[in-house]
């Protein structure tokens, strides 16, 4: 089927019909893979408007979302708190059991989940859950891996992306509104 973004298999949109959670990894996800590092010891980071107007709309169609990053950093606390992002779990660096712990937690099933990852620590959860998704310019092995690959490159719109298709697999798309942020 033709999305937004490009053609998906039929299965795929078949699967994100039923996500009803999405956990996404941050870096090299919501941001391209870089740090950039201050003289003084200050840590930036880039985060695109576009994966923030598809988190906040895609929460506002009723689906649930949730980060689990291996890092621990302010930046990312503050960003995902200013998208609404309720379950924000830092410091993974396994991060399987975490995700099965937010599951009973929201009492939700992990065929229910869609994860989207970049590198070797994510292939364990996109593996696991229902639709396991890696970004254009993911490690090959999560590439290899994962039930759908994006069009977009992790930091420029790749989570967009995947709430567009979920949101339009679910038919809550032509709803979709707010501002970016």
């Amino acid at each position: 089927m033709n999305t937004l973004y490009g053609n998906v298999e039929n299965s795929i949109l078949e699967k994100a019909k039923q996500i009803k959670l999405l956990v996404c990894d941050v870096d090299g996800v919501f941001s391209d893979g870089r740090i950039y590092l201050g003289n003084d010891g200050e840590e930036l980071k880039a985060f695109h408007t576009k994966d923030g107007f598809g988190i906040k709309a895609l929460g506002a169609s009723g689906v649930a979302v949730a980060i689990i990053t291996g890092r621990n950093s302010a930046i990312v606390a503050n960003r995902m708190s200013a998208l609404n992002v309720e379950h924000i779990i830092q410091g993974q660096e396994d991060k399987l059991p975490a995700l099965t712990e937010l599951t009973k937690q929201l009492t939700i099933n992990i065929s229910e989940v869609a994860y989207i990852g970049d590198d070797v620590p994510d292939l364990a959860c996109i593996q696991a859950v229902g639709l396991g998704i890696c970004v254009a310019d993911g490690h090959p092995a999560v590439l290899n891996g994962a039930d759908h690959i994006t069009y977009t490159n992790g930091g420029f719109g790749a989570v967009r992306e995947v709430c567009d298709l979920i949101m339009q697999s679910q038919g809550t798309l032509a709803y979709a509104k707010g501002a970016s942020v």
